[in-house]
């Protein structure tokens, strides 16, 4: 039974994702303009100033109006057929993230940047994703994790598929043994074993249970709790600020199955030990026994493996040192299973018999040893992952990501607005009504559905998907709190605003994405 689980990743946009813009073909892209294949780079790569340009803020002028026939450095026609339309959005949800209703960003404002954001102007609006592929869809989280049973202190309860499978096994294996001891019983015998199989899965919630309040109780927020095959998972969104929180996180599940032990034990003497309830009261005691044992062993995924990390962490002042040797005692620990378990079996030092050939229990027995073993050697390498991510989350920055915008009004033809942006080296459009006040953001993948001839008869406000709170984001957000306000409200760009509400540009989900698969790449 692994500890409580942060899940994979983590603040991280989670869920199905949409393909990506490569680099490759916005690279491509970029020679259409002109200029040599020296002088093209990435969006993240690069970040010099474009020819003619303002160097001063990423919500760039608009320059002078020129007539609506004007034809810009667009795609060529049959990057976009005619007819391609792209798929909407739809309404997004409503977020608390960002500045207030009362608050009235102001279009064409020119925030001076920080000295180390160089900005995304080395290419043009036309020549980048706007004008060639649809934008990825934003991920969707993953919510749901089987059968839903509950919502305990409002977390909700998942049993996973596999639980069916596990529960079927143990009616099996466990019917068998108590036939042995009570033969009277006969068919009966296998009720009573699926009786003790919901028993203890339900002892395992409440094991789960444990970390999932001592998490309320630190103020982390649990996604869910999944009972699954090899028992079960509190989904723990974020880190334990301190290690002592991580320590009292991890050691209250495996506390909680022993005191459920002795309470069972206590419930033994009161029966006789030969009765249904005898057997099912030593069932449990046994059971709730090893899963204590079992989850103080010192390796991660395992609470012990957490307790461990704790312990670490305190010593030498970083949690990722904590991590990296929980998570290789708990890959010495999976080898350790792998090779110990069926010899422990074999040899009768667990209390059977000793087996002097190979039967079917000593297969069963190698086979329980490799799935125990490979849930923990991946558990290991999952942890060390996600404390990888957590280091580079930060670099995550909202500011840095943002690309330069234009501000156009509502009746402002396609064409003319995308030759403002390639003028103001802008990578996005933002829709603003005639005093400035930003309306609505112009999607990548609906600029893809017009074919370039038709540009200029049609207004930006046909392509634009209306601002929502969700969609307003801060200039400073950064690593998991940037990821927590995407989540919150899913769509394919968001705009970004100053503390004043003053427009800073906009921000791409593709270019959030991106972002973060490089920060996983990166090594620790």
């Amino acid at each position: 039974m692994a500890g409580p689980e942060h899940p994979e990743e983590p603040g991280e946009p989670t869920g199905n994702r949409a393909p990506r813009t490569s680099d490759e073909t916005d690279a491509a892209e970029s020679g259409t303009v002109g200029r040599p294949p020296a002088e093209q780079a990435s969006p993240r790569e690069t970040r010099g100033t474009a020819p003619h340009a303002p160097s001063d803020g990423r919500t760039a002028d608009a320059g002078p109006d020129a007539p609506s026939g004007s034809r810009e450095a667009g795609p060529s026609p049959d990057a976009a057929p005619a007819g391609r339309t792209a798929p909407d959005p739809g309404p997004q949800p409503p977020s608390t993230t960002g500045p207030g209703p009362g608050t009235t960003p102001t279009a064409g404002h020119r925030p001076a940047p920080e000295p180390d954001q160089p900005h995304h102007t080395d290419r043009t609006l036309a020549h980048s994703p706007l004008g060639k592929e649809p934008a990825p869809q934003p991920p969707v989280e993953q919510q749901r994790g089987g059968l839903l049973m509950g919502r305990p202190f409002g977390v909700p309860v998942y049993v996973a598929p596999s639980w069916f499978l596990v529960a079927i096994l143990i009616t099996w294996v466990f019917g068998g043994q108590i036939d042995r001891v009570l033969p009277e019983l006969g068919a009966a015998s296998y009720l009573v074993s699926l009786f003790f199989a919901v028993a203890f899965y339900a002892s395992v919630l409440v094991h789960e249970l444990a970390h999932t309040l001592a998490a309320l109780r630190f103020k982390l927020p649990v996604r869910r709790i999944q009972l699954q095959f090899f028992g079960g998972v509190s989904e723990i969104e974020k880190e334990a600020e301190t290690p002592g929180r991580e320590f009292v996180l991890a050691f209250v599940g495996p506390l909680l199955s022993l005191v459920l032990s002795g309470l069972f034990y206590l419930g033994l003497l009161a029966v006789d030990p030969g009765s249904v309830p005898g057997v099912l009261l030593a069932g449990l005691m046994i059971s709730n026994l090893i899963v204590a044992v079992f989850n103080l062993l010192p390796g991660l995924p395992l609470d012990g493996g957490r307790m461990l990390r704790a312990v670490v962490w305190k010593i030498t002042g970083k949690p990722m040192s904590g991590t990296v040797a929980a998570a290789w005692v708990g890959r010495a620990l999976a080898i350790s299973v792998l090779v110990g378990l069926p010899l422990l079996t074999q040899s009768g030092a667990l209390g059977s018999d000793a087996a002097d050939g190979v039967g079917m229990d000593t297969v069963l027995d190698a086979l329980l040893a490799a799935i125990l073993a490979a849930i923990i050697w991946t558990g290991a390498g999952n942890s060390l992952r996600m404390a990888r991510l957590r280091e580079h989350l930060p670099e995550l920055r909202a500011r840095a990501l943002t690309r330069r915008a234009v501000p156009v009004e509502t009746d402002t033809p396609l064409s003319e607005a995308l030759r403002r942006a390639n003028a103001a080296g802008a990578r996005a459009l933002v829709v603003v009504d005639a005093d400035g006040t930003p309306l609505s953001l112009v999607r990548e993948a609906a600029i893809v559905g017009v074919p370039e001839h038709r540009r200029p008869w049609v207004a930006v406000s046909g392509l634009a998907q209306d601002l929502t709170d969700g969609m307003r984001v801060s200039a400073e957000l950064a690593g998991e709190e940037l990821l927590e306000a995407l989540r919150a409200a899913p769509a394919t760009e968001y705009l970004v605003v100053e503390a004043t509400g003053e427009i800073y540009g906009v921000l791409s989900a593709a270019d959030v994405e991106r972002a973060f698969v490089k920060a996983m790449a990166r090594p620790a």
